[in-house]
């Protein structure tokens, strides 16, 4: 090198800086590209983003290429520093070239790219994943040899460089990247969140309780029975005799609104026209049982114990109004179970569901074990109360107001005062 002028000495090591900060910063965007966005681009064509998710398929011979090519330029830029140095400054050079290409490898070749890359990871890796494709090409035996001592030396350790990287989000890890994404409107993000934890519920906590179920009684009167079909508000009703335990089936209006608007309708039209019962059992979880009612087309079924014993009943809606929210006839006249009193409390039905009062009401009443407000507040007493009684749960002081036989009807909460 003695024969080189200084400028030529200058010149290299200029270049071999901004080799070594192309390799820092190919190294840092690669690495900090979204996996997700990635493959989404590289669906769509995007070449660049093929060419970086074909490379990251093998995370340790991309990661040999750049730290191959990393080293190979900082300690040849290392070198020709000490020679420039050492002309200049004769033997105290070696000591200045140390200081003076730690500071510029430190700050242009690690720092400033490293930086620039981490924030803008895209606009880095896809040009940078063309030429580290070429050099992949022309430098892949010594690669290939570098690796195979890598793996040589980690195999006694168990730990495999062979093995395909791939990404898998748990539940929460996916509602955190939801709650987060945010070019993804509010509500879209409370439906995608509410999809997520439709497996944490169960039928039990928005089914409608067995007292609530309305139904049509074959033991009425033809014109009671009349009656009620021209006046309810609901498409589907379960037919039973005497009581629901006696269930015969399910009726939908559908299949006799055209003899009915006629009058034309007969005890046996109707009976042809019940459908057989469908059970489920408690316990299911919702995910589970929107599966269910989607392939067998079901769109209601009767909620059992493990005896058999009819619980409650729960509808299709029941499930989707845990995504998108009260959206039915039967939704708006279940949320009427809430009635805000004039002083700022709520008078709140007994049977009304806590999920379905958390929601709605922005409330956090635990559910794990009771499913309504009801067996919510015995669980809590360990007895059902004889009078008037008011318990804190949370930051709310539920007093019950109504009972009647051994059930509580009526319930005032209202919230704690917060401590100062």
């Amino acid at each position: 090198m003695d024969e080189i002028p200084l400028g030529g000495l200058y010149a290299s090591l200029f270049i071999l800086i901004i080799l070594s900060g192309f390799f820092s910063s190919s190294e840092t965007g690669l690495m900090s590209l979204n996996r997700y966005r990635l493959r989404h681009l590289a669906n769509k064509g995007q070449s660049g983003a093929r060419r970086a998710q074909k490379l990251l398929r093998k995370p340790d011979r991309l990661i040999g290429l750049i730290l191959l090519g990393n080293n190979l330029v900082n300690i040849l830029a290392a070198s020709i520093a000490t020679v420039i140095a050492i002309r200049l400054y004769g033997d105290n050079g070696i000591w200045i070239a140390t200081l003076v290409m730690t500071v510029l490898v430190l700050i242009f070749a690690e720092l400033a790219p490293k930086t620039v890359a981490a924030l803008h990871p895209e606009k880095i890796a896809f040009p940078a994943s063309y030429v580290l494709a070429i050099l992949l090409k022309l430098f892949y035996p010594v690669v290939w040899l570098i690796n195979g001592i890598v793996n040589l030396l980690l195999k006694p350790f168990g730990i495999r460089t062979d093995v395909v990287m791939l990404e898998r989000l748990n539940r929460e890890e996916l509602r955190t990247l939801v709650q987060e994404g945010g070019q993804i409107s509010r509500d879209h993000q409370r439906m995608l969140i509410n999809i997520l934890d439709l497996e944490q519920a169960e039928i039990d906590d928005v089914m409608v309780p067995r007292g609530e179920i309305v139904g049509l009684d074959l033991d009425d009167s033809w014109d009671e029975i009349l009656q009620q079909l021209t006046q309810t508000i609901f498409t589907r009703l379960p037919v039973y005799r005497g009581s629901i335990d006696h269930v015969e089936g399910f009726l939908h209006i559908r299949t006799i609104i055209s003899k009915l608007s006629h009058r034309s309708l007969e005890y046996d039209d109707l009976v042809k026209s019940v459908r057989k019962p469908y059970f489920i059992p408690e316990g299911t979880s919702l995910t589970r049982q929107l599966l269910e009612f989607q392939q067998k087309e079901r769109r209601l079924g009767l909620v059992v114990d493990e005896y058999g014993d009819i619980q409650g009943l729960v509808t299709l809606d029941d499930i989707l109004e845990e995504i998108v929210g009260e959206y039915t006839t039967e939704g708006r006249d279940r949320s009427r179970m809430v009635r805000k009193l004039a002083d700022g409390n709520f008078l709140v039905d007994g049977t009304a569901g806590i999920r379905v009062l958390n929601r709605r009401m922005g409330w956090d009443l635990p559910y794990e074990e009771a499913h309504t407000l009801s067996g919510l507040l015995i669980e809590k007493l360990e007895l059902i109360p004889e009078g008037k009684t008011s318990i804190r749960i949370g930051n709310k002081i539920m007093t019950i107001v109504d009972i009647r036989d051994n059930m509580i009807h009526k319930v005032m909460v209202k919230p704690y005062p917060a401590e100062t």
